[in-house]
């Protein structure tokens, strides 16, 4: 590429989760810098810049070659830095084959189907990658600390029982495997952002008047269910991580820590299917010595 990406080591197998066999949630710090220190930030925002142009020329090939779709999943709780991290981490991809999708609360025709529905009627297509800004996760998240969503969703009775949740995470393993077999290669990360920095960020969106369209009320009303949250992610991801669709537990104090990480986990994702454009067969080189001809003709 036309960087270089060494300088830096942010040490990805730290956080990512292929077994979610024994995973603590508590085992993640979300103050971690990679060793950084505070000093840190000038060198990860020049590295940072290196990652965003080679996720462009990456994402050029993978375009070209039309063979490959790439799943971006983002989970997080409120104010952990999403928005910012995708914008900023994906500035250089071509927006042509870039789709964000941001899955809120469900329509009456989402609530009328299967969970994984509304998602995935917007999965990327062959050449493109798709992010997720919250997913077909928020089933076995927002909705299990609260149940009154669960309600809303109509399902019979027989099918609500104690084995609801492992059911769920059976289903969204399947479908993942499933479309690692097609093709679709899946990313998945948590921004892991801590109560104290969650706190702070709040307030900010209170107090800078250019924040304040941020704010929810309803953010702070959440913050009492903080445990509730953090045991239902401790649990889906340890019932979710798998190789073909692994997890990255993500520091998320340090938005230039966070944005390196997540940029250097696409990057390898990418540079694992990269491959040399299609050689033409040959009847395209025949079409484009025609194409050449005519064109050519036109000068005369």
């Amino acid at each position: 590429m036309s960087r270089s990406r060494k300088p830096i080591d942010v040490g990805l197998d730290r956080f990512r989760v292929v077994d979610g066999a024994g995973f603590r949630l508590a085992d993640f710090d979300p103050d971690d810098r990679g060793g950084l220190g505070p000093d840190g930030k000038a060198a990860a925002d020049h590295r940072l810049e290196a990652c965003v142009e080679t996720l462009g020329e990456l994402q050029r090939r993978m375009y070209a070659d039309g063979r490959w779709a790439v799943l971006l999943v983002f989970q997080a709780l409120d104010a952990a830095g999403k928005d910012g991290t995708i914008s900023r981490v994906l500035a250089g991809v071509d927006p042509h084959g870039l789709h964000v999708e941001s899955f809120k609360q469900p329509s009456r025709e989402e609530l009328a189907h299967d969970f994984l529905w509304r998602t995935t009627l917007r999965l990327p297509r062959r050449g493109h990658i798709g992010v997720f800004n919250r997913s077909y996760y928020e089933e076995t998240l927002v909705v299990r600390v609260r149940p009154e969503l669960l309600l809303a969703q109509d399902l019979p009775r027989e099918r609500t029982g104690d084995t609801l949740w492992a059911e769920r995470f059976e289903d969204i393993r399947a479908f993942e495997r499933h479309l690692d077999r097609s093709g679709t290669l899946v990313r998945k990360f948590f921004l892991h952002v801590s109560k104290e920095e969650q706190r702070r960020r709040l307030l900010a969106r209170i107090d800078e008047p250019e924040k304040n369209w941020k704010f929810a009320v309803g953010d702070v009303g959440e913050r009492a269910l903080w445990d509730e949250h953090a045991a239902a992610y401790e649990e889906t991801i340890r019932h979710t991580a798998t190789a073909g669709a692994p997890w990255f537990v993500v520091p998320a104090d340090h938005k230039w820590f966070t944005r390196l990480v997540v940029a250097e986990a696409i990057v390898e994702a990418l540079e694992s299917i990269a491959s040399a454009p299609r050689e033409l067969d040959g009847a395209a080189r025949a079409q484009l010595a025609e194409a050449r001809r005519r064109l050519e003709d036109e000068r005369a």
